[in-house]
């Protein structure tokens, strides 16, 4: 892509874990962090969305940060750019906010500097940065994603055709993942270990071969960091509870929470939205689909008047 013009820069929001896939399974939803990017002389980040005017709006920003030390790591010298920023993705709910601008400043480096990078190698960069997969892989390939990181790699598998209605439901209050991961065992019995991976391998082969009942058993029967996060997330069994009798084949903690990703069968997510909606007027029920696409990047057409 050149590196004059205007650009774009879409990234979606991700649902990690999906309860037993601690830290290695996340989902691509529908949920956006949008730039539009230009060189300047001088960083300027423009908020086009409320949530977002709490942020730097200098080379300090976040995203712009990551695309200075992207570019670096290339020895390339990122020059400065006016970027406006929109996002639907909710901050601090679970839902890979801060994956997604990540990912962001990764291509916001990639298009600038012609780096020319693999979508291998964005994942690379930003599991380094995120210090796991799980959001940043969905949020870079789209669909289902399963990683394993080592010190030099990300091994992956992606899938894009489940066939299933998501409905999140968000809780007007944050849970920062810092707090959320501190109620978290530093060790694991070898045992515990041993059943709690063989629930997250069921999982999968559930959500693969169509039989969602089972993989919604499996995200309740979740091991790792769900039984210890409860106590932060005091609404937790209630929405279990509401929407499995409102038709979802299983609900699970959305990364760190406080947000909870509800699985429907494909055409009834509408009519759990309306359930839920009902029964939960505190809290913000959104339904999502799938986002099978990724990152994308492209050139904006300029018309001029």
């Amino acid at each position: 892509m050149s590196e004059d013009g205007m650009f774009l820069i879409k990234v979606p929001g991700s649902s990690a874990n999906l309860g037993p896939g601690f830290d290695s399974i996340g989902l691509a939803v529908s949920v956006y962090l949008t730039i539009t990017a230009e060189r300047s002389d001088t960083w300027e980040v423009i908020p086009e969305s409320k949530e977002l005017e709490c942020f730097p709006s200098d080379d300090t920003n976040f995203i712009c940060k990551i695309a200075i030390d992207t570019a670096a790591k290339f020895g390339k010298i990122m020059p400065p750019c006016r970027l406006r920023v929109a996002s639907d993705i909710p901050l601090a709910r679970g839902l890979g906010s801060s994956a997604s601008a990540i990912v962001a400043g990764i291509e916001l480096a990639d298009c600038i500097c012609e780096l020319n990078l693999s979508r291998d190698q964005k994942l690379m960069i930003a599991s380094e940065i995120e210090g796991h997969p799980d959001n940043v892989g969905p949020s870079i390939f789209g669909g289902l994603f399963i990683g394993y990181q080592t010190d030099t790699e990300v091994h992956k598998a992606v899938f894009a055709d489940l066939n299933c209605d998501l409905v999140v439901v968000v809780p007007r209050v944050e849970l920062l993942t810092k707090a959320s991961r501190n109620v978290l065992p530093e060790q694991v019995a070898f045992a515990e270990a041993v059943k709690a991976g063989a629930v997250g391998n069921l999982l999968v082969a559930a959500l693969l071969s169509g039989n969602f009942e089972l993989a919604g058993k499996m995200m309740k029967a979740d091991r790792y960091h769900q039984p210890y996060r409860r106590s932060l997330v005091p609404h937790m069994a209630v929405v279990e509870e509401l929407a499995e009798k409102s038709g979802a084949f299983g609900a699970a903690l959305s990364g760190a929470g406080p947000s909870i990703l509800c699985f429907a069968p494909a055409g009834q997510g509408a009519a759990l939205v309306q359930e839920l909606n009902a029964a939960l007027p505190d809290m913000d029920i959104i339904e999502l689909q799938i986002d099978s696409c990724g990152s994308t990047t492209s050139l904006v057409e300029i018309c001029e008047k």
